[in-house]
């Protein structure tokens, strides 16, 4: 079990960095986190931030070093990648404004000096949203982005001794090209996933590149791998950390499905077992942070340490640390009260959140029937309210339970527990139309049995207004957040 915790200002001294999104953050050795650039409020910047968790201090060291243009460091800039190799911290690309870069830069964090770096051979073309990772101690393989034309499929390895690019050439089946992606080395292979693609859908597929570690002597190649369990949704902008066995993927966001025409931003946790080969849900003990997107996530230790992020309409400087059970500052979630998070208003895109899809829809009409109009679906609908029908004779909520679980749990009731912890951590626009039916039955069912069952009325008819409801055609479209609360309150 990990739990969230919001960082407090006992936690660390020196000024945090200021509230951003798109920024780079990489580890350097064990205790050091060196933040760079980002985007606020459509200002980009250049600033280098740095936590070190052995002196639970933040600071901006003053660097040196100069480009071509005279200046210390990189231009200000977002949407970049950032590798570390011991010491150092090699930038490339991103984007400032409309301009895509193509700068190669390299910071020395034992003396904090930027070297602009000339490299040669195959050289990337200017991008933003591309991904990238260490491979040992020397090289650093970057895989596709966007040029400002045309999404990008091709891969680049650079020797950071000899400065030399390669682009590599694979053969075979090729991912769709892309940008907003992950980008990590596991073992001898570069697993991608996710991201946006040509034409702009948003991907949800995992791939596996060979060929990187030239004591293997094999081709390149890529293999799309399909693994067990409860895969991620699609989507792009967010991060994957390794920590030990397993890879933890955050945040990012997708395509809104039929609630809504604008992105969905995602906050849950989701675990790339390494060992076992499959997905799986991280446990978590308390609510997440606020969803977000291009944020960073970093690990030291134990302990990850997410901050910044965009959610479609504000940018955050939040800082949270996502700690194992035994870690001693969970003894402060019992007192501690609920924090402002603190935000910035980013007028950089035109998306809005999930509250605000709903005032654009037709919040006044029946949610079945116009949602069945418009997309020419059949949607099952709840039968009559009494009597209460049990969950091992509900065949609708059990054969979705056994499609929700995604892994082979046996007992019916057990995937029917499976069912209902997925519906108490959804967020109302991850429903999907056909739940609804099984999930208001759910709902009626579970009220009938902790208290009509028992004292024959309903004692607090506020929470439970849908009980009377007879089936889901019956719902509007401001209805479902509040079925949702409404669920999540029920005891099980």
């Amino acid at each position: 079990m990990h739990y969230w915790v919001r960082a407090i200002s006992s936690d660390f001294a020196g000024n945090p960095p200021q509230s951003r999104s798109g920024h780079s953050a990489v580890n350097i050795g064990k205790s050091k986190v060196v933040v760079f650039g980002g985007l606020v409020d459509k200002r980009f910047l250049s600033d280098i931030v740095v936590y070190d968790a052995e002196a639970k201090l933040w600071f901006q060291p003053e660097c040196t070093g100069s480009g071509t243009d005279g200046k210390v460091g990189p231009s200000p800039r977002a949407f970049h990648v950032a590798v570390s190799i011991d010491c150092h911290m090699f930038i490339f690309g991103g984007r400032c404004a409309g301009k895509r870069l193509g700068d190669f830069w390299v910071l020395d964090t034992d003396i904090w000096q930027w070297s602009e770096l000339t490299s040669f051979g195959d050289l990337p073309s200017p991008r933003d949203f591309a991904a990238a990772s260490a491979v040992g101690n020397r090289k650093i393989v970057m895989y596709g982005g966007w040029d400002g034309k045309k999404w990008l499929s091709d891969v680049y390895v650079l020797d950071t001794i000899s400065l030399e690019w390669m682009e590599l050439s694979v053969t075979g089946t090729l991912p769709p090209p892309r940008c907003g992606h992950s980008a990590t080395m596991v073992e001898k292979r570069l697993l991608v996933y996710g991201g946006r693609g040509g034409g702009g859908p948003i991907m949800g597929d995992l791939w596996a590149l060979k060929g990187l570690i030239e004591e293997e002597i094999e081709a390149p190649g890529w293999t799309q791998l399909k693994l067990p369990g409860q895969a991620p949704s699609p989507r792009c902008g967010h991060t994957v950390t390794s920590g030990g066995h397993y890879l933890l993927m955050f945040g990012g966001h997708g395509t809104g499905g039929w609630l809504s025409r604008y992105d969905i931003y995602y906050n849950d946790c989701i675990i790339l077992d390494r060992v076992s080969a499959q997905w799986k849900r991280l446990p978590t003990g308390n609510e997440p942070p606020p969803a977000r997107a291009y944020h960073s996530m970093t690990v030291i230790g134990s302990r990850y340490l997410l901050f910044g992020g965009f959610d479609g309409k504000s940018t955050y400087g939040d800082i949270w640390w996502l700690v194992p059970q035994e870690d001693p500052i969970t003894k402060r979630l019992a007192a501690s009260p609920p924090n402002n998070i603190p935000k910035s208003k980013d007028a950089a895109s035109a998306n809005n959140d999930f509250q605000s899809s709903f005032k654009e829809s037709q919040a006044k009409k029946s949610l079945v029937s116009e949602l069945q109009r418009r997309l020419q679906i059949s949607v099952s609908q709840s039968s009559s309210r009494l009597p209460i029908v049990d969950e091992l004779e509900d065949k609708e909520l059990l054969e979705l339970a056994s499609r929700v679980s995604g892994e082979q749990i046996s007992g019916n009731l057990q995937v029917v527990e499976a069912l209902r912890e997925h519906w108490k951590k959804s967020e109302p626009n991850l429903v999907k139309l056909m739940e609804l039916g099984p999930l208001l039955r759910d709902y009626q069912r579970l009220i009938y049995r902790q208290h009509l069952a028992v004292c024959f009325r309903i004692q607090r008819p506020m929470m439970y207004q849908f009980y009377h409801v007879k089936d889901a055609s019956q719902l509007r479209m401001d209805d479902i957040p509040e079925l949702i609360a409404a669920y999540k309150k029920l005891p099980v």
